[in-house]
């Protein structure tokens, strides 16, 4: 019996919860709809890969069951703890959801990595994976349609105040002024930057859109994007978009020229008073310019899902600020998990056939 090792990690327990609800969702579909590419290279020419011999899944949400009635030819093998995935990983052919030193390490036969972020600065991280010796692919564009409904909600709750009204509610506080003093405004006709225009970006700027704003963005593979946006320009013209910006929104992967990209050169140059909002990686953003910025103005208002360092510490100026809202990393939670769940098993499925997988991710790009 085919025996295969794909060790699935502590994210994929929250995915498989909703495991009955992904037979609603048609790859084919998702595939076409979020874009998803396959890798130029299928498993079965890649370095090492051979018909893969276990497979050991994090099991929850009777996802091991249902494996098994899909490919019954499998042997799947439940690891419910890293422990687990480590006494397992030894002559592992891939693993999903693992993506650590030691777990790669210890898996001297390990072919693939699927990973259940879209974000893969740390997988990248290991040198196995950054040389591309192990292929790595992740979730890219899997929970795009909510984080850009994140994005946008956390926009109108600046620009309409609600921001500041909700922090005036412990105190039963019914102050109408406030409307005036945190400068309410409409973003009909207004412009949003958004920076990145990938699978996030898109989604937020389809919605931004939707509401009548004009819509710029920056893309670092080329100057092409969908109808709705009105401009795309190239990393180096950041700073003469911002200056246009109401709005802007990082949307940017994590990599080491986006590492720190918001800074006070990048703040002086946006539009004063514009909003920012951040559903991209906290370290791309230098914090301490950015509270400088809301202390002067020249930021009306920020809206965060993340910080760095994060978690934010309790004692943070920005918690104490009337015109930041901060969530604490959750914009891609929604029903977003029957796309991650599905996206999984199709990777699965391929790479048991050894055919190209969905959504691998360049080293050299970091995403």
């Amino acid at each position: 019996m085919l025996r295969i090792l794909v060790v699935i990690g502590a994210a994929l327990a929250a995915v498989a919860a909703v495991a009955p609800a992904c037979a609603d969702v048609s790859i084919d579909s998702l595939i076409e709809e979020a874009g998803l590419r396959e890798g130029a290279v299928a498993s079965r020419d890649l370095e090492g890969w051979k018909p893969p011999q276990k497979l050991v899944v994090r099991d929850a949400g009777g996802l091991v069951a249902m494996l098994r009635e899909e490919f019954p030819d499998v042997r799947f093998i439940a690891a419910p703890s890293v422990a687990d995935a480590l006494v397992e990983a030894a002559d592992a052919d891939a693993m999903v959801g693992y993506c650590s030193e030691d777990v790669v390490a210890a898996a001297d036969a390990l072919v693939w990595i699927q990973i259940f972020s879209a974000g893969a600065e740390r997988c990248l991280a290991v040198e196995d994976v950054a040389s591309g010796r192990v292929l790595l692919t992740n979730m890219q564009k899997m929970a795009s349609p909510v984080i850009g409904e994140h994005a946008v909600a956390m926009m109108l709750s600046l620009t309409r105040g609600l921001t500041q009204q909700a922090k005036t509610m412990p105190a039963g506080e019914w102050n109408r002024a406030i409307g005036d003093e945190v400068g309410m405004m409409s973003v009909d006709g207004k412009t949003v930057l958004v920076v990145g225009l990938g699978g996030i970006g898109r989604a937020a700027a389809k919605r931004a859109a939707a509401l009548g704003m004009r819509v710029i963005a920056t893309r670092n593979s080329s100057r092409s994007g969908p109808d709705y946006v009105d401009y795309v320009g190239l990393p180096d013209e950041l700073f003469d978009l911002a200056a246009q910006a109401d709005v802007v929104i990082n949307a940017l992967p994590l990599t080491p020229e986006t590492q720190g990209l918001f800074d006070k050169a990048f703040f002086d140059a946006v539009k004063r008073g514009a909003f920012f909002v951040n559903v991209a990686r906290g370290s791309s953003v230098v914090t301490d310019d950015l509270v400088d910025a809301l202390d002067d103005g020249r930021i009306a208002g920020a809206g965060l899902d993340v910080t760095d360092p994060e978690p934010l510490p309790p004692d943070h100026p920005l918690w104490r600020m009337p015109n930041v809202i901060i969530t604490p990393h959750i914009a891609w939670y929604g029903n977003n998990r029957e796309r991650q769940l599905a996206l999984a098993r199709e990777n699965i499925r391929r790479f048991i056939a050894g055919d190209a997988l969905l959504n691998v991710v360049d080293p050299a790009r970091g995403y």
